[in-house]
């Protein structure tokens, strides 16, 4: 018995000796320095090297990398290191001793010191993950979040285990309360989840993003990137991390700003407040930009909001940096040039004659987009058209995939000079049938142009053609006809459009949306609404669907989508009074959600369609919103400001008019001058012709004048005046001067019009020609919102409106110069 006791005692002091020896080696280990000091304990104690000191070991290597700045960073020689083998074939075989979390924690520092995802150590330590989540064991949300994040970068977006990290937090989702913790497993879980788990995600980050942490703007980041991926603009938390964003403006720089006008620009989502700030900082670290990279990055952000001398200060130092962009920043430039506008011809060639080294290191879809902005900005180098076409034309032999084949055949009708190949009729053909609605309306643009322009030059083209195009037409229908889900149907809707799916498509996909209208909910107004709007089709039974629908969930919609469907039914002219009267009242007591610019945007909206609320026209119009405003229009793209601008100006015109209680004066008298003055109008050959007829109707042309401009700025095709005899008047006895045919007759202002007073009993007329823009495009052929609002303005005004349908004016029933002329005197007399 005292035998054993010895032998035990003996045991336990070589176990307290191990001990302490491994905890002074682990102590070593977390000490060091330099990653050498770690190499060197490994190499002299590779043979007692336990699982805990290979985990610290890798750990400390990265942390020291970590430290480091990103360009000072020496992973490289890290791996490359004969130790750091060692300590991944210690790592292969002790991994299954290894502690859950030690596990993660390895496997996360073997990625961040970019050892490959084919990596045999990457490999058996996520293997082993794996098992013990497949055991059920259960690591802590800190660990789990880690080894989701490690399977993201390995691209292991649709791998089943990350389906298993997606159950663990569908689980424990109510018990995370760490935002940095649930923004790393969104990101990472994102492409394996329901709709319904999505949403739930999305509350629980609202939740838990606080707005006045700055700690919290990378994972607002995360959050955006979330958004993204799902292209989700879901307006609360994309407004909670925008305001992140601006209460955390000391911690953006240009890689930071670029990202998130990056993110925006995907999501379709736009703040005036965070352009100002970030046009302030760019501006000031322009002169820091000196590597490719971030001058790239910088472009993006900068260019399209610079000032006039920023600007060109930019395009000269992109053209110096041509050489020196990687293919990647190419495209970032091009895409920008096409943004601002952008015709400096000099640094066009810069990028063109670089762009050929680049070529061949494109994917399909980059030459897709090369393409785009290449024709977009009017680029004329043939040589380079003749490389992207033999490029484009190979990928498009060898593409199976149905959207690839459609965007290669869209860009090829881009290129100039084009001739046809009859295999890429063919390859078409093969696709159709997998294609969808956006796609087929991709090939049969393509098609209609090639036709148009004469590019099919082979034996049998145009029968091929016509049979390519019948089976077009037979897919789309079929495609159309199987539509069973509204929310699929708008989806791919999206981005239809052209002369083909008007003509062809536009009255299935509209019967098969009354077919589906018990479909409609609050979440899918907006994509409807958007897509009637791009359609121009009024449609009653899903107007008053859209209506109801919006009035019972009002406070389910954001204001910013409830806009938008306000513009849909003021631009087709679609009163419906419970409607417009809910909408305001709800927006009135909301609208601290919208920009200083939306609510330009929504009053005149709202005044096309003859509603004026108070407390918005006297929000718009004060001296304070104003110079406010000034200071945000600086920074919106060119043609969101003129648009702004213009409605601003629309809305003062449609308030002085029909508003006179509010005493807003009328401002816009210079800036209407300068629009008129810089734009280029001609008359067109129907205008003379008319003006021709009228002087034979009326007995001369000092009866009517042509192309006039009313008080508050409207122009207006012809304009005579009756007596009270039905008698014209001259102009030459109002002492009103007659320019030549073809000029703008300006009318000095109000007052002057006033001082040249009618004969009493005398009418004005207003004659306006009205094309098919003017009407909505299905059967009813109903007069749009614009139109109807200048028609009433015009008889405030003091005129009788004449409005002539083009569709009258074309018929069969004027086909000759006499039924023309009697129709004018028709209209002009007043005659039944």
């Amino acid at each position: 018995m005292f035998h054993w006791r010895q032998v035990c005692l003996f045991t336990l002091r070589r176990y307290q000796a191990r001990t302490l020896c491994s905890d002074v080696l682990l102590s070593q280990i977390s000490s060091c320095t330099h990653e050498d000091e770690v190499f060197s304990l490994v190499e002299r104690n590779k043979a007692t090297l336990s699982e805990k000191h290979v985990g610290i070991a890798f750990n400390m290597l990265w942390q020291l990398q970590k430290k480091r700045p990103f360009l000072l960073r020496t992973t490289d020689n890290v791996r490359n290191h004969s130790q750091f083998l060692t300590l991944c074939v210690l790592a292969e075989n002790k991994v299954e001793h290894m502690e859950d979390e030690a596990i993660v924690d390895t496997l996360y520092s073997v990625l961040r010191l970019n050892v490959e995802d084919h990596n045999s150590v990457a490999k058996v330590l996520v293997t082993e993950a794996w098992k013990r989540l497949e055991r059920q064991v259960l690591l802590s949300l800190p660990a789990l979040s880690k080894f989701a994040l490690c399977l993201y970068k390995q691209h292991r977006h649709f791998s089943p285990i990350i389906g298993q990290v997606a159950h663990i937090v569908d689980m424990k989702l109510d018990s995370i309360q760490d935002i940095r913790i649930l923004s790393v497993l969104m990101i990472s879980i994102c492409d394996v989840i329901s709709q319904s788990f999505r949403d739930r995600l999305l509350h629980k980050a609202e939740q838990l993003l606080e707005e006045e942490n700055e700690g919290h703007f990378n994972y607002a980041k995360k959050i955006l990137q979330f958004l993204q991926n799902f292209k989700l603009k879901y307006h609360p938390l994309l407004e909670k991390c925008n305001r992140i964003f601006l209460k955390s403006a000391s911690r953006l720089d240009i890689h930071a700003v670029s990202n998130i006008f990056g993110l925006y620009e995907q999501l379709g989502f736009d703040n005036a407040e965070f352009r100002l700030v970030a046009k302030q900082l760019l501006s000031e670290t322009i002169d820091d930009c000196y590597d490719p990279e971030t001058f790239a990055k910088l472009f993006f952000a900068l260019g399209p909001m610079a000032e006039p001398k920023v600007r060109e200060r930019l395009l000269v130092t992109a053209a110096h940096m041509a050489e020196e962009f990687s293919s990647h920043q190419i495209l970032v430039i091009l895409k920008t040039m096409q943004k601002m506008k952008c015709r400096d011809s000099h640094l066009l060639e810069k990028m063109t004659s670089v762009l050929h080294k680049h070529l061949d290191s494109y994917h399909v879809l980059q030459l897709v987009k090369l393409t785009q902005y290449l024709t977009g900005l009017r680029c004329h180098n043939l040589e380079l058209f003749a490389k992207l076409k033999m490029l484009l034309l190979g990928y498009l032999k060898s593409s199976v995939i149905p959207a690839d084949t459609a965007a290669i055949i869209r860009v090829l009708a881009m290129l100039p000079s084009f001739q046809v190949e009859e295999m890429i009729i063919n390859k078409a053909a093969a696709v159709l049938p997998q294609c969808r609605l956006h796609h087929l309306n991709c090939i049969a643009t393509a098609l209609v142009k090639w036709n148009h322009h004469d590019r099919l030059h082979w034996q049998n083209s145009s029968e091929l053609c016509a049979k390519l195009l019948q089976k077009l037409n037979d897919c789309g229908f079929e495609r159309i006809q199987k539509a069973n889900n509204l929310n699929l149907l708008l989806e791919e809707l999206t981005f239809v459009n052209g002369a083909w799916f008007e003509e062809v498509l536009n009255e299935e996909i509209m019967a098969m949306c009354q077919h589906l209208i018990d479909q409609i909910t609050w979440a899918n107004v907006l994509p409807l609404s958007s897509f009637l709007k791009k359609t121009n089709h009024r449609c009653p039974a899903l107007f008053d669907r859209i209506a109801s629908v919006t009035v019972e969930n009002i406070d389910k919609i954001h204001p910013s989508e409830i806009y938008f469907i306000l513009f849909l039914f003021s631009a087709l002219n679609y009163d419906s009074e419970e409607f417009f009267k809910s909408c305001i009242q709800h927006l009135t007591s909301n609208l601290s959600y919208f920009e200083m610019y939306h609510l330009v945007l929504l009053g005149h909206v709202l005044a096309v369609a003859g509603y004026f609320p108070p407390i918005l026209i006297t929000t718009i119009f004060n001296v304070s919103f104003l110079s406010k405003l000034d200071v945000q229009l600086k920074v919106l793209p060119d043609t969101l400001k003129q648009r702004v601008c213009s409605q601003l100006m629309k809305l003062n015109r449609a308030v002085c008019l029909e508003c006179p209680e509010f005493h807003i004066p009328w401002f816009h008298e210079q800036y209407c001058q300068h629009v008129f003055h810089n734009s280029a109008r001609q008359i067109s050959p129907l205008r003379q012709h008319v003006h021709r007829m009228l002087t034979e109707i009326l007995g001369g042309s000092q009866y009517s004048r042509m192309s006039v401009l009313t008080p508050y700025y409207y122009e207006i095709d012809f304009e005579c005046v009756l007596d009270e005899n039905k008698k014209p008047v001259s102009y030459m006895a109002q002492n009103i001067p007659l320019d030549d045919v073809g000029a703008i007759q300006w009318r000095q202002s109000i007052k002057d019009e006033e001082r040249k007073a009618l004969p009493p009993g005398a009418q004005r007329i207003a004659l306006e020609f009205l094309d098919s823009r003017a009407f909505s495009k299905d059967y009813s052929r109903h007069l749009k919102g614009e139109h109807a609002v200048k028609k009433r303005h015009l008889e405030m005004l003091g005129y009788r409106v004449v409005q002539i349908p083009h569709f009258e004016w074309n018929s069969m029933v004027l086909s000759t110069k006499g039924e023309q002329l009697e129709y004018l005197r028709q209209q002009l007399y007043g005659i039944q």
